[in-house]
């Protein structure tokens, strides 16, 4: 028992692949991501995780002026945030059995994005330039063990929320 309690409280070594759906900025509806985290121990309940993350997408514009007529233009953007991730795990507040983790995080990052217009389009190609390349995302999740070395995790977040596969590595 006494081994099972101090394993309870170490988070590091553990490789996150996730896959989910989430909103970015401007986009009005749910895109699909893919992402992977390593995360590193840092305290007793404090991990770090470097991750990087990928979404994609195609969207419409209306667009026309006086020297081209008003129509209809697809776009595709790919974007890529990548950064850190600091999870608290809070097992030994909420008494979670060794089956369950809890945790709150930030991940704090830039983002690369590619947006391409149709050849077509003469407008202005960039779309919300304002706001800039920092990634800030804020999340709260859980994972269950499924054995020692595995897991499935659900983290919700401000972005993109994903369903996760852990394996935590010996």
């Amino acid at each position: 028992m006494a081994q099972e309690t101090e394993s309870k409280n170490f988070y590091g070594r553990t490789l996150n692949l996730a896959a989910g759906v989430g909103y970015y900025k401007y986009v009005s509806y749910p895109v699909k991501a893919a992402s992977v985290n390593y995360e590193f121990q840092i305290h007793k309940n404090l991990t770090a995780a470097p991750f990087i993350a990928v979404y994609a997408y195609e969207s419409t514009y209306y667009w026309g002026n006086a020297y081209y007529p008003a129509s209809i233009y697809k776009y595709s953007e790919t974007v890529v945030p990548m950064g850190i991730k600091i999870s608290y795990y809070f097992d030994d507040l909420v008494r979670a059995g060794t089956k369950w983790d809890f945790y709150s995080a930030g991940s704090l990052g830039f983002v690369y994005r590619r947006t391409v217009w149709e050849p077509a389009y003469n407008g202005k190609n960039q779309i919300d330039p304002g706001m800039g390349p920092l990634y800030l995302d804020l999340h709260i999740g859980a994972e269950y063990h499924i054995n020692k070395f595995t897991g499935v995790v659900l983290d919700l977040s401000t972005g993109v929320s994903s369903v996760a596969l852990a394996i935590h590595l010996p």
